[in-house]
């Protein structure tokens, strides 16, 4: 029984060495570390990313990057939440700018000016995000360090089929909300005619009212917007909340506004627009590529503005949107090295704007931009500079920098379906409003009820 006992023992023992994490021996060419990186594409981004990392390892051959691409960024973040409930996450993460909070509060993180520790540059490769656009370094600057390394960054624009736009008359882009229904009012007999389906679209998304919260420096939590404190009350009912909605409203009654009737419906919204049914849409800059290569197909002229704001309000600026690249915690020291690198590298000034060129995605580096402009890239395209331009003249104010909070993702949502509401019930703003602020505000109760600050 005793040397049963025994053997079992040594068998348990031996299953446990087995087991144990191997210590790091170093990263050689010979023997080159894995780095593991999450991005949320499956289409020719994805394919970028990978022709990166190929260029990386080339670099440092004692790297092995690999891209593990996501048809979204909720399911990406899914499965990063399950591979540190498991014990092995990836290296990197590429998350979207309403997780900032979450990655804060999770511990899962390190933040990158703790990795990069005031240097110049890591394994040669230049940090210098002095160079990053002020509205871009401002949303992922929190508490003054870096969180984590911006690339994918994005703004709402508006194009414009100028072929049925001339049709109409109409010479000039709208700019303001007012243009834009003074454009529809002109457009309308083309509607009538059923030339054209309709005037404008852009999807029901929270995301757009976002940005028109910040046009009008309007905070969309308190404790300047998340920034200045743990935020403890989601602002619904605000001047500037209850003119976007309001407006929205008029848009849809008036007709002008052709929503599809499903929320989020982007793919929908451009498919209006190429096919030539809608002959304006405001979207996100990162669909430049798409809806210019369609139009080049089609033999449609487009033309581009910025995202059109109440002209009664005026512009302050706008918030980016897009996902930024975190570094999980924990790593072995030279891992940790090769991820940073591999960041710096990614972001650098010629891969921001070839990224650029490739997506429609806005540089985000100021000499990036000034890259394409040497290289004659925006004389020939002039659409792709919308976004930068619009960025780059933003002011950055608490309410440009963007909000933090935990429940951001879930608010979102709550604001999607009540703008949805006001319009397809004709119910009262305010009180529509002041329903889904009570709403958000429960479930921001909740979450700050699991990360109370100590």
């Amino acid at each position: 029984m005793r040397k049963t006992f025994l053997v079992l023992t040594l068998l348990l023992l031996a299953g446990l060495t087995l087991l144990a994490p191997v210590q790091a021996q170093g990263c050689s060419a010979e023997a080159p570390c894995e780095i593991d990186a999450l991005i949320g594409f499956t289409d020719h981004r994805l394919d970028w990313a990978v022709e990166r990392a190929v260029e990386f390892g080339e670099m440092f051959p004692q790297y092995v990057v690999n891209i593990e691409s996501f048809s979204d960024y909720e399911p990406l973040l899914d499965s990063y939440i399950l591979s540190q409930e498991q014990g092995n996450p990836p290296e990197i993460m590429q998350l979207f700018e309403v997780g900032t909070q979450f990655a804060i509060d999770s511990g899962y993180f390190k933040p990158a000016s703790d990795i990069i520790a005031g240097r110049d540059e890591v394994l040669g490769q230049p940090v210098d995000f002095d160079d990053i656009i002020p509205v871009v370094s401002s949303y992922y600057t929190i508490g003054g360090d870096w969180s984590s390394v911006a690339w994918n960054t994005s703004t709402p624009i508006l194009y414009a089929n100028l072929n049925i736009l001339g049709e109409a008359g109409i010479m000039d882009l709208p700019t303001t909300w007012q243009g834009v229904e003074a454009a529809c009012e002109q457009l309308q007999p083309m509607v009538d005619a059923g030339s054209i389906a309709g005037c404008i679209v852009w999807p029901n998304h929270g995301w757009f009212y976002e940005q028109w919260l910040a046009q009008q420096n309007t905070e969309l939590v308190n404790n300047g917007n998340g920034r200045e404190g743990r935020p403890t009350q989601v602002l619904l009912s605000s001047e500037a909340s209850l003119n976007i909605v309001q407006w929205h409203k008029d848009m849809y009654e008036k007709g002008y506004y052709a929503y599809s009737g499903k929320q989020r419906d982007w793919s929908g919204a451009v498919q209006a627009f190429n096919s030539q049914q809608l002959p304006m849409i405001m979207t996100s800059s990162a669909s430049a590529g798409g809806i210019m290569r369609n139009a080049g197909e089609n033999g449609v002229e487009v033309g581009t503005s910025n995202m059109v704001y109440d002209e009664e309000v005026g512009w302050t600026g706008n918030i980016l949107g897009g996902a930024t690249m975190w570094i999980t915690d924990g790593l072995e020291p030279e891992i940790e090295e090769g991820a940073m690198a591999f960041l710096l590298f990614f972001s650098n000034t010629e891969n921001s704007a070839t990224w650029h060129q490739v997506s429609g995605y806005v540089p985000v580096r100021n000499s990036s931009v000034a890259l394409l402009e040497e290289q004659g890239w925006y004389e020939e395209n002039p659409n792709f500079l919308t976004a930068s331009i619009q960025l780059g003249e933003s002011q950055v104010t608490i309410a440009t920098q963007g909000a933090i909070f935990g429940t951001f993702v879930e608010t979102r949502n709550i604001i999607t379906q009540a703008i949805e509401d006001a319009m397809l019930t004709g119910g009262d703003v305010a009180e529509i409003m002041a329903a889904a602020e009570e709403e958000a505000n429960v479930l921001l109760e909740e979450y700050n009820l699991l990360y109370v600050d100590e």
